[in-house]
């Protein structure tokens, strides 16, 4: 018989051992998925943290704790809220370095150590410095989750629902949001709404976040598998494979797991072989070489011309997602509510709790149509609809802002426009900006350059959170135009300056960004290390069986 070519025998055979996609696909990796899952207990940590300070902050038990320091100037606020995403910011820098030396699985353990420290701090405030530096703490140990967790999802996942369990994050953090928003709602009435409120007011929803931490952390280290692709960086390559199995519920001489563990070690091997022909003086695994190479290779997400456009998409990307508004909701909703006429705090936390309902339900459409509809399209809906919602909301604020209890209806409309604001920005820039951050690089450079894209996404969540508070003390009018504005410029943006990603080979994505060199490259030596270790072979052997 002739031999068979790879190209696309090779394809047609990795096509006839996949499994189900999509909703299928999810049942049929149970064991998979059941540990995708309850690994995103890290992002619902996360979004019950952003959540929950939002409502403890305007509670009249935490004003007092902090000795008024909570409802001081707005800057003060701006602190208290921003700090957390400070210490997230050092905590993402520090979790790429961890998640290799450590592993996914212990990676995720100290950051749960972590955490817990921060909220136990917290827990004993008795002036602002104990809420500052808890959040600081709390906030190291949310930045590693916020990065490790998808990353130990995608690497356990089969190629087929890779996306749908990665995805599965997002949804965790907006049913934490949704989940913190209801609690805080529930506990604000323990001892009353006033003077007499009791501590535990803001305590409980404080302490109940140590829980879910817990828990994962302690699943972390009993019973979770380490990632298949750790194991194979730390050549524990038999390790890997026995993994691979146990997760695919098959033994290691199955095809589809043999095929998956040679994929593995193509790519480990890959990038062993990109870094020595790139720096081949630094190569005795040290950590100074290892430290000199990542500083070179961010170096050129900047210098390179082709990479330094894939880096301005990626980066810009997530400013325009934080200073679009989300998150001058997320952490001041009740203030910004009550800034609309609606005075007591029972009811500014009630409008709060259904912005959590409306963003986890409003996340659901973009899982399912995100690569039917493309990325720019849904972005642009995205920020038309929000950008509309807020200059609405200006508008009414304007007309109406020096006598809003004759005008309750234009509170309320208010309200519903900040509502639908929630909702456009979760079926859009929320999840579809994490997508197109890990698909405009290379693959030699994916790694780095979504690290690069989560750094500005921390860094200006600091600023928003820091600076929302002031500009709504001053100007609630003036901060939904200013947002409106950047989400103007951010629609301009995608419609004339980003390209559309949504299907396109490394090949075509090189087009788009002016380089038609990297995937060429990458392709010809992951080919050529994919004969070596027999992965070609195999699969031409599956094609003509």
């Amino acid at each position: 018989m002739a031999p068979v070519a790879s190209g696309a025998p090779v394809s047609a055979a990795r096509a006839r051992l996949a499994g189900p996609s999509g909703f299928k696909g999810i049942v049929a990796s149970g064991k998979t998925t059941g540990i995708a899952f309850f690994a995103s207990l890290g992002g619902f940590v996360y979004g019950y943290n952003q959540g929950m300070f939002a409502q403890v902050l305007t509670m009249n038990s935490f004003i007092k704790a902090t000795h008024g320091y909570a409802e001081g100037t707005g800057l003060a606020q701006g602190l208290l809220t921003s700090i957390l995403e400070l210490g997230a910011w050092v905590g993402t820098l520090i979790n790429g370095y961890l998640a290799d030396a450590v592993g996914r699985r212990y990676c995720a353990l100290i950051a749960c150590v972590v955490f817990t420290v921060g909220v136990i701090v917290q827990a004993c405030t008795v002036n602002k410095d104990y809420v500052l530096g808890g959040r600081f703490v709390t906030g190291l140990g949310v930045g590693s989750l916020s990065m490790v967790v998808p990353l130990y999802n995608a690497e356990l996942s089969p190629p087929e629902i890779r996306g749908s369990l990665v995805a599965v994050q997002q949804l965790a953090i907006t049913f934490g949001i949704m989940i913190s928003f209801w609690i805080g709602y529930g506990t604000n009435f323990i001892g009353g709404t006033g003077d007499t409120q009791s501590k535990a007011a803001w305590l409980v929803p404080i302490c109940i976040q140590i829980l879910p931490a817990l828990i994962l952390g302690a699943g972390m280290m009993l019973f979770m598998p380490e990632s298949p692709r750790h194991l194979m960086n730390k050549d524990r390559e038999q390790e890997a494979l026995q993994t691979l199995a146990r997760l695919r519920s098959k033994d290691t001489q199955d095809m589809g797991v043999q095929v998956e563990y040679l994929e593995i070690k193509a790519l480990r091997d890959f990038e062993v072989e990109t870094a020595r022909k790139k720096y081949p003086n630094y190569q005795d695994g040290s950590f100074k070489s290892n430290f000199l190479i990542g500083f070179y290779d961010y170096a050129s997400l900047i210098t390179n011309p082709s990479l330094r456009r894939r880096t301005m998409a990626a980066c810009l990307t997530m400013t325009f997602q934080q200073w679009n508004g989300i998150n001058a909701i997320n952490y001041y909703a009740p203030f910004i509510f009550r800034g609309f006429g609606f005075e007591g705090n029972t009811l500014a936390l009630l409008a709060t709790g259904v912005v959590g309902v409306i963003e986890f339900l409003s996340t659901i459409p973009a899982l399912l149509y995100v690569d039917k509809f493309g990325r720019k399209s849904i972005l642009l809906a995205g920020a038309i609809g929000m950008a509309t919602c807020h200059f609405i909301v200006a508008g009414l604020i304007g007309s109406y802002e020096s006598d809003w209890t004759s005008h309750v209806a234009a509170g309320w409309v208010c309200i519903a426009m900040v509502w639908l604001f929630i909702c456009n920005f979760a079926y859009s820039w929320g999840p579809v900006s994490w997508i197109v951050v890990s698909e405009v690089f290379p693959l030699s450079m994916r790694a780095k350059g979504v690290s690069l894209g989560g750094s500005a996404n921390w860094l200006n969540n600091f600023a928003v959170g820091i600076s929302t508070s002031p500009f709504i003390s001053t100007s609630q009018f003036g901060a939904f135009i200013f947002f409106g504005c950047v989400t103007v410029v951010a629609a301009l943006w995608v419609y004339f300056l980003l390209p559309e990603t949504k299907g396109l080979t490394l090949e075509e994505m090189d087009e788009l960004f002016g380089d038609a060199g990297f995937a060429e490259a990458d392709q010809a030596l992951k080919a050529r290390i994919e004969r070596d270790i027999g992965l070609t072979a195999l699969l031409e052997d599956r094609c003509q069986g």
